[in-house]
């Protein structure tokens, strides 16, 4: 199985999230609005700049994210913000529209796919610890799965040479074991 870092996806999404506010703030010096972002997205000028997959996410989340309706995003709604998504996780949601605004990883990928089994409190969000968790635990399996494999694939069993006089000399091993109990 392949290593899966749920650190490394909350990193992402929060670095990339606050990037693009940042690049959103300095367009706009008197606040991040939905039409500035509209406008900063259809932009061919700041194709170099400005993150789409985030600022697509700021667009879908605004009025989520925009909790006193002043039709603005401030500093403080975004710390909020993330430091929910630190505290609470993310939802299926939040990470689906990340795939459907151009975000791709194996992790984001598996975290999707195997969402409802990561999410071992079943709260509808998943934790960096949550997806560790389940790393370990498919990490495990997946060598018991391998063990198990190799003890039914990997057994000889051997037998005497149908020339040989003595029947002591002509069993297999698993013979060997019952021959104690047959006598």
């Amino acid at each position: 199985m392949a290593n899966y870092n749920g650190s490394s996806l909350f990193a992402g999404f929060y670095s990339g999230l606050t990037n693009t506010f940042s690049y959103l703030s300095q367009l706009s010096p008197d606040g991040v609005t939905l039409e500035g972002i509209n406008e900063a997205r259809g932009d061919s000028k700041n194709n170099l700049y400005l993150n789409q997959t985030f600022a697509s996410y700021l667009e879908t989340n605004f009025n989520n994210i925009d909790k006193d309706e002043d039709g603005i995003i401030s500093p403080t709604e975004m710390t909020n913000l993330t430091n929910q998504m630190s505290s609470k996780g993310l939802s299926r949601q939040d990470l689906s529209q990340l795939m459907m605004s151009g975000m791709s990883s194996d992790t984001l990928t598996m975290v999707l796919e195997n969402f409802d089994a990561i999410d071992t409190n079943h709260d509808g969000y998943v934790t960096n610890a949550e997806i560790s968790a389940y790393q370990v635990d498919a990490s495990k399996q997946e060598m018991v799965d391998k063990f198990n494999h190799q003890m039914a694939t990997n057994m000889s069993t051997f037998y005497g040479d149908d020339s040989s006089s003595s029947d002591s000399d002509t069993y297999s091993m698993l013979s060997y074991k019952y021959k104690n109990i047959n006598g």
